[in-house]
């Protein structure tokens, strides 16, 4: 136990990653059950119900709790539970771009609210830093709720309607051929499928068709990964590696599963990218989700413009009137988060949270982050109103200071 105190992040979980999937225990190679549910859930807070991501979620994935629910000791003890006797908790990490400070006046002297406390504004770090958190798992905590499990009936969209709206939306040229093959084709830009007929399930289908959508996301003009790759190349493997955890992710966002038993044969290749680069997992999980954050933004940008083709011309012109503030309920996707607006307090300052992370704090319309949330919520209601401010990408500062944590 000493060693993993020192152990970087990154490399604890590639070595219990390895383990299970020498064990054919690993998060993408448990079954779906039939009514398309995973035998487990993907971790998510327990107090903001935000779900984990990147590397976190395998951090927690991998400590093998039933319970998807993580929560802080503080958030533990503001809501009157307490976390059990003799309990350990899990490491989580995300990247902090900006910081909480007190606002001061002219003279220096940090200025008080109406209610004496100090006012906060939100800075933008010179450079981005790793925050590390502690959280334990619903399992370890008592007085807190039992789990409630989805129902697949209050989804509030049919699983394989929405799973084929999302296709649709992407645009991407598929082709259906009989046979046994399903691959994406860099050459053509092209993705090949079995007809949905040999298929002995619809759900199974979509989960292959959305596996391959994730490689189409790695074209030069979309996301740009390296996808020229020779088959039984260590750099397929890494790219195998990505499509399946997105597979994973997307397979649980829309309901509709993920067929464990397509990809066996790159196990063996996982295993050596991961014992030859444990940074592999922490790139692979963050370009998962980048992937996910892709596909379900080209689904919005169809869903609202469509609405906005139904909008008549004087909501519109008041909607247009809106772009020029940040407003209640505003949630706007910027450097990789998503920001919402929780409501107003005096002196125009706004109550924001951090949607990825459950962070609250005070925004005033002086501050930076202000100016680059406006800018993306007025880019995404010009004209066509595309939601642009769906970021799919981690900030070049955010990965060179992931990047550097794998050189320590």
């Amino acid at each position: 136990m000493a060693n993993d105190k020192i152990k970087a992040m990154h490399i604890q979980v590639a070595e219990k990653l390895i383990e299970q999937l020498k064990a054919g225990t690993a998060p993408w190679q448990k079954p779906w059950n039939s009514d398309n549910l995973p035998s487990f859930e993907l971790p998510y807070n327990a107090v903001t119900g935000n779900r984990y991501k990147g590397i976190n979620t395998f951090s927690l994935l991998l400590n093998g709790y039933e319970d998807p629910r993580w929560i802080t000791f503080n958030q533990a003890s503001a809501n009157q539970w307490s976390v059990k006797k003799g309990e350990k908790a899990s490491l989580i990490q995300f990247v902090k771009t900006t910081d909480l400070v007190a606002k001061r006046d002219e003279s220096g002297k940090p200025m008080l609210n109406d209610d004496g406390k100090p006012i906060k504004i939100s800075l933008k770090l010179d450079r981005p830093i790793i925050t590390t958190a502690w959280v334990f798992n619903a399992a370890q905590v008592n007085g807190i709720p039992n789990l409630q499990k989805p129902d697949i009936q209050e989804l509030g969209w049919n699983p394989l309607e929405r799973a084929e709206k999302l296709i649709a939306s992407s645009g991407a040229d598929i082709i259906h051929r009989a046979g046994e093959d399903a691959f994406y084709s860099p050459f053509k830009d092209q993705i090949t499928m079995p007809l949905k007929e040999q298929f002995d399930a619809p759900d199974k289908y979509y989960a292959t068709a959305l596996h391959e959508l994730g490689h189409w996301t790695g074209h030069k003009d979309r996301l740009d990964r390296s996808i020229m790759n020779q088959f039984g190349s260590e750099a397929y493997a890494r790219e195998e590696l990505r499509a399946e955890i997105a597979s994973l992710l997307i397979g649980q966002e829309l309901r509709i599963g993920h067929d464990p038993r397509q990809h066996t044969a790159y196990v063996d290749s996982w295993i050596k990218v991961l014992q030859d680069t444990p940074f592999e997992i922490h790139a692979a999980a963050a370009d998962a989700e980048k992937i996910l954050n892709y596909l379900t933004g080209l689904e919005q940008k169809r869903e609202v413009k469509t609405e906005l083709q139904n909008i008549p011309e004087s909501k519109a012109s008041r909607n247009q009137t809106n772009s020029k503030y940040l407003s209640s309920g505003d949630e706007i996707a910027y450097n990789n988060t998503i920001y919402k607006v929780n409501g107003h307090l005096k002196q125009g300052r706004l109550r924001m949270e951090d949607l990825n992370t459950g962070h609250n704090f005070v925004l005033s319309k002086n501050d930076m982050l202000y100016g680059s949330l406006l800018q993306v919520k007025q880019q995404s209601q010009d004209k066509t109103r595309t939601i642009d401010g769906t970021d799919t990408s981690i900030s070049k500062e955010a990965d060179t200071a992931i990047a550097n944590v794998a050189r320590r």
